[in-house]
């Protein structure tokens, strides 16, 4: 059946990518899945997500809009649907989250052809993993105030710093590196680099375990560090604009990068599903009138989710280039983060039951769901940094005092 909203290509496409996900869906994992990309740590997790993310791209449901010279398929606005095909299957997400959500994206904007070439089509496939080194500690979400330093030396850089909160850094290769390259600016002293960090001189990675006991995240230490010159990006002294493009496309994605949970409506049903599954006094919680409502509510949500991310694809509807992305990182990562919440209320005391459990209701989810999506409302820059962005530059409210 026809989607009236699509055009006959894109109907074409969306039939195409339904009926390779539905006669390609990989086989169970070896090994337990994290909820997302943020918490991946071991091997046997990134091989298998790697492998799937892999046959996406050659099946050509990944970087469908980006030009065929740069790896992707050329065409227009059939990503949109890929993702919601991916995530109506409920196959395994797509990994690589910085090479797809922030790096890719940002090269094809402010890249030299030689680096579009080099380097957009390993993100896409996932071969090549990417990390984001914009976060420092003390900095808090004043992404201006890095003292990560780059100083030039011949045809490259030597870099000095500490970066933190960085996701995937144990198995990147590359990191989209925001470095101050001169102290007498604070805005137009940062650069922006494609550096290398896999076994790279002077580049340590360590692990930083959060509260779920996983440790997706990490910090990252430079060590007279060098980089090449040409891995510099949009020019010296134009990282602050180079990194807004980055955290658009980062505050963006809340359309979803594949399956997994990043589809809303998902969610939702799996919630319905804890509440009728879940006993209270010998009775299912869903048929609490009150529990009931609540799901509700976060349907409702999650089909303004959805609508926002298609409202965002059209450009007469977007009156300020920067609202519907802050809006959508603020909406989606506190949805997913009540969702959870409610989950936990459902789960009741089962709820304490960590994830190896075999008594743990949804295999251990929601405990796991809530504490993990703290993350989410503090990347990108935190909720309440994006609501003073909001008010300030879209909606022109005086600054607070």
């Amino acid at each position: 059946m026809e989607d009236q909203a699509l055009g006959k290509e894109h109907n074409k496409f969306r039939d195409y990518a339904r009926n390779w996900l539905d006669k390609n869906r990989p086989p169970p994992p070896p090994v337990r899945l994290p909820i997302s990309a943020l918490e991946i740590m071991t091997e046997a997790q990134r091989d298998y997500l790697q492998d799937w993310q892999g046959k996406c791209y050659e099946a050509g449901l990944i970087g469908c809009d980006y030009p065929t010279d740069y790896g992707g398929g050329g065409h227009d606005g059939f990503q949109h649907i890929a993702n919601r095909e991916a995530a109506r299957a409920n196959v395994p997400f797509w990994f690589n989250i910085v090479g797809l959500g922030m790096a890719a994206p940002t090269i094809l904007v402010h890249g030299t052809e030689e680096q579009k070439r080099k380097f957009i089509p390993g993100a896409l496939s996932g071969a090549e993993i990417w990390c984001q080194g914009f976060s420092e500690p003390e900095a808090g979400s004043d992404m201006a105030n890095q003292r990560t330093m780059a100083v030039r030396d011949g045809d490259q850089w030597v870099v000095n710093g500490h970066k933190v909160w960085t996701s995937l850094g144990h198995f990147a290769k590359w990191m989209i590196l925001i470095a101050r390259t001169s102290s007498d600016h604070k805005y137009e002293g940062l650069s922006y680099f494609l550096c290398p960090i896999d076994g790279h001189p002077g580049v340590t990675v360590r692990p930083l375990v959060k509260m779920t006991g996983e440790s997706g995240f990490n910090e990252v230490f430079f060590d007279d560090s060098p980089v090449p010159h040409e891995n510099m990006l949009g020019g010296e002294g134009n990282g602050w604009a180079v990194a807004m493009t980055t955290l658009s496309s980062e505050r963006g994605a809340s359309e979803g990068a594949g399956g997994g949970d990043t589809n809303p409506r998902a969610a939702v049903a799996r919630l319905a599903e804890l509440a009728r599954d879940t006993l209270r006094d010998g009775r299912p919680v869903a048929d609490d009138p009150v529990v009931c409502d609540a799901i509700v509510q976060h349907a409702i949500w999650a089909e303004g989710l959805v609508e926002n991310a298609r409202r965002s694809r059209i450009p007469a509807l977007n009156d300020h280039p920067m609202r519907l992305a802050l809006q959508s990182k603020v909406t989606g990562s506190e949805f997913r983060q009540s969702v959870a919440r409610l989950g936990v209320e459902i789960a009741g005391p089962m709820s304490t039951l960590y994830k190896n459990d075999p008594n743990a209701p949804d295999k251990g989810h929601w405990p796991m769901a809530y504490m993990g999506s703290y993350g989410s409302t503090i990347a990108a820059g935190a909720n309440e940094i994006q609501r003073n962005i909001l008010g300030e530059r879209v909606l022109g409210l005086p600054k607070t005092k």
